[in-house]
């Protein structure tokens, strides 16, 4: 610790502060999205909160300490977005027992090194078109929510534009600051309802049922995986930490496994956040940025333990705020999709096959949209090229 005192330096703590404004002002609205479509109490939702929160908090910290690198893990995006299409209708003990099961996947991959293998078997263009599929509707609602409230969604949707022109980073944050004030001012906003206490866990005794392991479990570990772990690593090594994924993957996957009982979903590698953490903004030392990843897992750890405040909050915002802050948080996530399908140009035709299926939201044998589209487009991948 006395190190960790003598490298400490503000430059590196508002760069771990910033990283928690963008995580909770960007994807953690998807968390409020799937909780409020699954039709989830406030008090799961609060434990939601304070499981991810917590598990972010406890690995990032611990991570960033052993490693003396920055360090940076969040809950997954991709996951969350899958959720908000897959969790209504699902009873919520099953859907913990298909966190438990993702947790697993990744902890094993974590422990044997496997991921680079794993990875080299799945096309890139089929877990992309999968990717982009589950991002699709979100992308669509932003437009329909306009329709619904002209006023507070087309703001939003014209300071989005303007922060991507001038200051792309704060865009996310600019649009919610937007939203509240424009929401408050016709008064859609029920301020009244937001109240502050500290956050009582919730334990849910998990429930097996294979069919919501296949529809759940295994395309959140993928979308994780794909989505987080894949792109949190490129953000390291470009930024000069050569570091392997196996330590990493095994403590954020012990820490899911265990927090999935309180409605963490899933704890990985974060690669948004990241990159704001381990670039020369943060320290112009890479020894030194550590710092960044400690502060950003200790506030992780307060805003967990205080969730009731973030939830009543949210509660208090209209629907078409979180829609439209939903569907333009993941913009730049589902343009990362599509890139990866047409990137991978020799195996297009199998991920426009994996989109199409997914952003479609059929549902055949009890299994959701996302386990179609890759079925679908590990299909065509076989037919067309094997």
């Amino acid at each position: 610790m006395r190190r960790s005192y003598r490298d400490f330096s503000t430059t590196a703590a508002v760069a771990g502060m910033l990283a928690v404004i963008v995580s909770y002002a960007g994807s953690a609205v998807l968390i409020f999205q799937a909780a409020r479509l699954a039709g989830l109490s406030d008090e799961l939702t609060t434990s939601w909160i304070w499981a991810v929160s917590i598990g972010s908090g406890l690995s990032g910290l611990l991570l960033s300490w052993r490693m003396r690198i920055p360090v940076i893990t969040a809950w997954s995006t991709p996951g969350a977005a899958l959720l908000i299409t897959m969790l209504p209708g699902v009873p919520f003990a099953q859907a913990v027992g298909a966190y438990i099961a993702s947790a697993v996947i990744i902890t094993v991959i974590g422990l044997t090194g496997s991921l680079d293998v794993i990875m080299r078997r799945i096309p890139i263009a089929v877990s992309s078109g999968m990717f982009a599929g589950i991002l699709f509707s979100f992308g669509a609602k932003v437009f329909t929510s306009v329709a619904a409230s002209p006023l507070l969604g087309l703001s939003m949707l014209l300071c989005f534009m303007l922060f991507r022109r001038v200051c792309p980073r704060y865009a996310i944050a600019a649009v919610l600051v937007c939203g509240t004030i424009v929401a408050a001012l016709t008064g859609m906003l029920h301020v009244d309802t937001v109240h502050f206490a500290l956050a009582k866990p919730v334990f849910t005794a998990p429930e097996w049922s294979v069919a919501v392991i296949v529809s759940i479990g295994l395309p959140l570990a993928l979308v994780t995986l794909t989505g987080q772990y894949i792109s949190g690593m490129a953000v390291l090594h470009a930024s000069g930490y050569p570091v392997v994924s196996n330590g990493i993957m095994t403590v954020t996957g012990i820490t899911s496994l265990l927090l999935a009982p309180f409605g963490s979903h899933a704890i990985n590698l974060s690669s948004l956040t990241a990159a704001i953490c381990t670039g020369k903004e943060s320290h112009e030392d890479p020894a030194r940025r550590y710092i960044a990843g400690m502060v950003c897992g200790g506030l992780y750890i307060l805003v967990g333990l205080s969730g009731t405040a973030l939830t009543s909050l949210f509660a208090a915002l209209p629907a078409v705020f979180i829609a439209v802050l939903a569907g333009l948080a993941l913009m730049s996530a589902f343009a990362t999709g599509l890139y990866g399908v047409f990137k991978d140009s020799d195996n297009m035709d199998a991920g426009i096959i994996a989109f199409l299926a997914t952003a479609s939201g059929m549902e055949f044998l009890g299994l959701g949209a996302p386990f179609w589209g890759l079925a679908f487009g590990a299909l065509a991948y076989v037919v067309l090229k094997k």
